[in-house]
């Protein structure tokens, strides 16, 4: 069984309540809800995290190499202003997805910046909360 930790970061855990016409109305138990259910179809152990502190994101980061086959991060704010997110990323070698509920490229140009995505092997982004299930799809085809 391959582990793969979900990373969430900031105002996240406000899903459902913080702007529903961009993010949707469900929250963020519910994506969880929808990745475990998926993970077992494609026989993952998920570990699904939100914080709303860089350091603990890094922490999580450094702590998952060696331990989890992959990874799916929704760096959240963090996506577009984090060079120390980034340079954790690539302490891993594994696979690694980003992942947004909203399309960046679609919104605010300073949201067109990530410093995720030159250490991703994947970016989903604009398809909501099933952009998760669709990183878990991914990953079931890059770890074969």
């Amino acid at each position: 069984m391959k582990k793969i930790l979900i990373i969430n970061g900031p105002n996240l855990n406000m899903l459902g309540v913080r702007e529903p016409e961009i993010y949707g109305n469900q929250t963020l138990n519910d994506i969880e809800k929808l990745c475990l259910n998926k993970a077992s179809t494609l026989d993952f152990e998920i570990d699904f995290r939100q914080s709303n502190h860089e350091g603990q994101i890094i922490d999580w980061i450094q702590e998952s190499k060696d331990v989890f086959d992959a990874l799916v991060i929704n760096a959240a704010a963090y996506t577009h202003t984090s060079i120390a997110i980034h340079d954790a990323l690539k302490l891993l070698d594994c696979p690694i997805i980003e992942v947004h509920l909203s399309n960046p490229e679609e919104r605010e140009e300073f949201r067109h910046i990530s410093y995720i995505k030159p250490v991703s092997s994947a970016v989903i982004a604009g398809h909501g909360a099933e952009g998760y299930e669709m990183a878990l799809d991914k990953l079931s085809e890059l770890l074969q």
